[in-house]
């Protein structure tokens, strides 16, 4: 018989396979998180804490800053690249990489406007400077824009960069005040990683699995997208292929309505190891892999969330940096915040309870230590309510 699991079993399953069940605290160990997530998205904005330091917090209220920039220098434990945005990855995971570099430089090869500026580069002149100087930013480079500048133009130097560590080519050495610096990869990964030889198969078979592991159940689309480093048919091949060793069950969606998926062998043993979740009040980023798939997360929860810092402000229906706030396994509410460093406050712009969500003195008391603990991430000195 399928295994069926009911919506508040489904919610349960996912938060704590994403690292929000248990209690954010103890010692960290930021790699060992990074690990467990599979990567983790890299964002510019700095609303209040970027996006992936507050991911990492999220897990742990004793996580700071610094922490994940040991990783990539001088540890080097982590490398950066792309799955569907880039995204911090362990470095034990580069070997299985490796076919996703081939990937993107295929698909950057077949735009004609990308090729025609990448000409301009000059991409043996760039490998030669870095191999003679070290690692570099852009601003070491001088090459200009050519033509009318529009919001998305770069110059050819950047254009070349990128391309060559989208190619595998270059790697993230380092980064000063979030300033990205480019080393030839041979001088960034640790040679038992960069020359580990995996085959395509070999590699799509450890993404595919790392991919179900992580989600620990979705469908054929869910664990293509995780990494964003396959095409459907290869997962549907690989689901079929491994149909002897997968687990077909079926969960109530917040509508009530049964969707069948796959998970891994020991998804029982996983729904029994289940714990109690810790009730904390959780502020979440938008960028949290719990909650980037919009479709999943409406899913599960009923949750119906959007990001709408690229909606212009006369047509946002929240605002512009939106939190969602999670206790244990629900959605409560949603809050704008946005960090004034000059007063050293924390601002809260707006906030909105979800509908037949109550809010008395204890939630509202969870809330104030979230807030707390939040500004401290940020190096701020107090939490100012604007509304």
């Amino acid at each position: 018989m399928m295994l069926k699991l009911s919506n508040k079993e489904i919610r349960h399953l996912w938060l704590h396979s994403m690292g929000l069940w248990t209690a954010p605290f103890g010692k960290p160990d930021v790699h060992g998180i990074i690990k467990d997530l599979g990567f983790v998205q890299i964002d510019t904005i700095q609303n209040v804490s970027r996006a992936h330091h507050h991911i990492l917090w999220s897990r742990n209220r004793n996580y700071r800053e610094p922490m994940l920039d040991n990783l990539l220098q001088p540890q080097g434990s982590v490398f950066e690249h792309f799955t569907h945005d880039a995204s911090i990855i362990p470095v034990e995971f580069y070997p299985y990489w490796t076919r996703q570099f081939g990937r993107l430089r295929k698909w950057l090869d077949g735009y004609k406007n990308y090729q025609k500026i990448l000409a301009h580069a000059d991409l043996d002149g760039l490998k030669q400077k870095l191999e003679k100087e070290g690692a570099l930013c852009t601003e070491a480079f001088d090459t200009k824009i050519e033509g009318k500048k529009k919001m998305w133009s770069r110059p050819p130097h950047k254009v070349g960069l990128d391309y060559l560590w989208y190619a595998g080519e270059l790697a993230t050495s380092h980064r000063i005040n979030f300033r990205k610096f480019y080393d030839l990869s041979h001088r960034v990964i640790h040679e038992n990683h960069f020359d580990q030889t995996v085959t395509d198969k070999d590699q799509l078979d450890w993404l595919c699995n790392a991919a179900l592991d992580r989600l620990s159940f979705g469908s054929p689309k869910e664990i293509k997208e995780f990494w964003d480093a396959s095409t459907r048919k290869e997962v549907d091949d690989w689901i079929l292929d491994k149909r002897d060793t997968l687990t077909k069950i079926s969960y109530q969606n917040s509508d009530k309505e049964w969707i069948d998926c796959f998970a891994p062998a020991d998804i029982e043993e996983r729904l029994t190891n289940l714990s109690s979740p810790s009730g904390q009040m959780r502020l979440i980023n938008p960028f949290d892999p719990a909650i980037r798939d919009r479709n999943r997360l409406k899913a599960l929860f009923g949750f119906d969330y959007k990001i709408e810092i690229f909606v212009p402000a006369a047509k946002r229906k929240w605002g512009y940096y939106v939190y969602p706030l999670l206790e244990s396994d629900r959605f409560v509410g949603r809050i704008e915040l946005k960090a004034d460093r000059k007063k050293g406050t924390l601002n809260v712009i707006n906030f909105w309870p979800e509908p037949g969500v109550k809010w008395g003195a204890a939630r509202r008391s969870k809330l104030d230590a979230e807030l707390d603990r939040f500004k401290r991430l940020a190096n701020l000195a107090k939490v100012v309510w604007l509304t």
